[in-house]
């Protein structure tokens, strides 16, 4: 974008900002929806992500290229601030009594089983991450940011985004079989919902090309 696009931004002009919507909110949607494994919340990120720009538009530099690794960044941020209030919450719900069940259709109750099982694979791989390497993965691999944009996004050195992500592949690595399975069957249902085919779990396991 050029640069008087960004100082139309930082002015807070609502047509810049309507064509910033326009070009990203669909990017940012996918991100966070991969990442939180929930359209729903994933539709709440966005609308915070974007009133946040809105509030931060004055910190946006006068000079650069284009505006999305600043949203990115933004997005990482919503989404620490959504894992804490969800710690908050479940914790929570752990002290409320579990209801009643409820009858349920045998086809119905195999099928979500499964997707559960699915998911629960998918999220004891990723936790075998630490925080700030699941953000690099959610951003290099997912959303396919160079190195260099992670880095403005996250605010750390493009070296350590190396790094994290070099870290991140070697303990996804040593995940058994069965978890990957799952993983990548997980992870297709969750682009499908997101409106997005690949998987990360084929990014990982196949040599990367290197990023600028």
């Amino acid at each position: 974008m050029e640069d008087s696009f960004r100082a139309r931004v930082r002015a807070g002009d609502a047509d810049a900002f309507g064509t910033l919507f326009d070009e990203y909110a669909r990017v940012i949607y996918r991100y966070a929806c991969r990442v939180t494994g929930d359209p729903a919340a994933a539709e709440d990120v966005v609308g915070q992500t974007f009133l946040d720009a809105w509030r931060l538009r004055r910190k946006v530099r006068p000079e650069g290229d284009s505006l999305e690794p600043w949203l990115y960044g933004i997005a990482t941020n919503v989404l620490r601030n959504a894992r804490r209030s969800s710690k908050r919450y479940r914790a929570v719900l752990e002290r409320i009594p579990d209801p009643e069940p409820v009858p349920d259709h045998a086809d119905d109750l195999v099928r979500r089983e499964n997707e559960e099982e699915q998911l629960a694979a998918a999220r004891k791989a990723l936790s075998a991450l630490r925080p700030a390497e699941r953000e690099v993965v959610a951003l290099c691999i997912w959303s396919g940011l160079t190195y260099a944009q992670a880095a403005e996004a996250l605010d750390v050195p493009v070296g350590t985004v190396r790094s994290r992500l070099s870290r991140a592949k070697s303990r996804l690595q040593d995940l058994g079989r069965s978890e990957l399975h799952a993983m990548r069957a997980a992870t297709m249902e969750l682009n499908e919902a997101c409106g997005q085919g690949g998987s990360v779990c084929t990014s990982i396991a196949r040599p990367e090309k290197e990023r600028s």
